[in-house]
């Protein structure tokens, strides 16, 4: 059984410039025809990292077009409805999220920020690299999920469990 059905999914960070920014970019860029990636922040930076972006290019994957925004912006009328919400920080996971529209699944994908790392030019890549890659698997064992066969519990299940991979 296929689905033509288009998942809404939102990527929530503390301050949208990196973690949530790569997720987003790499699930739009794997998720081909049947997810569409949004990013957001409880308390948006304003700037996406030029890391983060860096990292993207790397991946060959577009890195334009990204911008830091409040989560404020995704609960409001004509707003896509998320079918899945991730916090992919632990300081976001631990906030009073905003009712979202639809009920979407939600999952915590933590994963260290790469941005507070100190050290050479390199080391911070490498910090980007590591994390975008951890999304990347995980994103990966999203996809790999047969969304059509499964009920909304497995689903449930399935993207909690993938958190911890």
């Amino acid at each position: 059984m296929t689905t033509d059905k288009l998942y809404n999914v939102l990527f929530v960070c503390t301050h949208n410039s990196a973690r949530s920014i790569m997720a987003e970019g790499l699930l739009n860029n794997a998720g081909g025809r049947r997810f569409k990636a949004y990013s957001a922040g409880s308390h948006p930076a304003g700037t996406v990292n030029p890391l983060a972006l860096h990292t993207l290019s790397k991946m060959r994957i577009p890195a334009d077009g990204y911008r830091s925004k409040d989560w404020s912006e995704f609960g409001r009328p004509g707003a896509p409805e998320m079918d899945f919400v991730f916090t992919v920080c632990d300081n976001a996971a631990g906030e009073v999220c905003p009712v979202w529209p639809g009920q979407p699944m939600t999952a915590h994908w933590g994963v260290p920020d790469p941005s507070v790392v100190q050290g050479s030019d390199e080391e911070k890549e490498r910090a980007f690299w590591d994390t975008a890659v951890i999304l990347k698997r995980r994103i990966d064992l999203m996809l790999a999920l047969p969304m059509a066969s499964l009920d909304r519990m497995a689903i449930q299940r399935e993207i909690k469990d993938i958190g911890t991979r």
